[in-house]
């Protein structure tokens, strides 16, 4: 199989798909939408709503009823992404070679625009309730959406990175938490999404998210690592930001050959996880290992 091939097939159907259920841009309020809109299209590997839709085929998910979570759990990860460039943040000008939506519309439709993206978010999954009779399953998968995106998932995780900054105290074990939430608490929102839209059992549901947990915090590692190691150009965003921000990251406690064998480490758990279900997917399988060793 030519992953890269195969990655670029699915992400394609993935734009049309999100891009169906963005905004229309009028009415007096439709400088907000056109943030939004901006935001979401500025590009990224789609890999949540890849997982989740790789997670539905998995598990024989038939239908459309995934497809606006699909697009709801790109929407969170844009949104976040926004907030996260913000002057009060990381205050970044680019991401993905392109401007940010800060820098391009403003601070205050930079918040605005996360908060939006936010909200619609919902907007948009709530829409499965009129695509499907499953409504237990839909009920369930909002709870995972909403369970994972705050406070007990990614906004936690970014509430402890911020706070651990602002304090100094940062450890091993506090930045593995944070990456577990930060980072790892989307990603298994949209593999556990994927199995409850497709009817897998708790236990099934279990083992997608222990895999996602692992591809979660391998792939927050191996940003680290690109950080260092990656161009602007590949990239897509300035690289050597952590230690010009004095960030501390995975590579600051292990340094550039721990963090690979960590990142090593971990993917194989994953990919081990995966392999005691009795179904298969072979892109799936392939689409964690190539996300965890990317290069940008």
């Amino acid at each position: 199989m030519d992953i890269k091939a195969e990655i670029e097939k699915r992400t394609a159907e993935i734009e049309k798909v999100i891009n169906a259920y963005l905004p229309v841009e009028e009415n007096y309020q439709s400088r907000i939408m056109e943030a939004m809109n901006y935001s979401v299209q500025a590009g990224g590997k789609r890999l949540r709503p890849m997982l989740m839709q790789e997670t539905y085929r998995l598990f024989g998910g038939r239908g459309q009823v995934v497809e606006p979570f699909m697009a709801a759990i790109e929407m969170i990860h844009t949104y976040s992404l926004v907030h996260d460039d913000l002057p009060a943040m990381d205050n970044d000008e680019y991401r993905r070679g392109k401007k940010t939506t800060h820098a391009m519309f403003g601070e205050a439709m930079g918040i605005l625009a996360g908060d939006a993206l936010l909200n619609y978010a919902y907007e948009t999954a709530l829409r499965a309730f009129n695509m499907s009779v499953e409504h237990i399953r839909i009920a369930k998968a909002l709870q995972v959406l909403s369970h994972k995106a705050g406070i007990y998932g990614m906004v936690g995780g970014q509430t402890v990175d911020i706070l651990a900054e602002q304090d100094g105290d940062l450890t091993k074990e506090k930045l593995d938490f944070i990456y577990r939430l930060k980072t790892g608490a989307l990603i298994e929102a949209s593999m556990v999404i994927g199995a409850i839209l497709a009817g897998a059992t708790k236990n099934e549901q279990k083992l997608i998210e222990q895999a996602a947990s692992l591809v979660g915090i391998a792939f927050q590692i191996q940003d680290d690592i690109l950080d260092v190691t990656s161009t602007m150009e590949v990239l897509g965003k300035p690289i050597g930001s952590d230690e010009k921000n004095h960030k501390v990251t995975y590579v600051t406690f292990e340094g550039l050959e721990g963090s690979k064998e960590a990142v090593e480490r971990l993917s194989k758990e994953a990919v081990d996880c995966m392999e005691t279900l009795v179904v298969k997917n072979e892109f799936l399988t392939g689409l964690l290992q190539y996300l965890i060793y990317r290069d940008k």
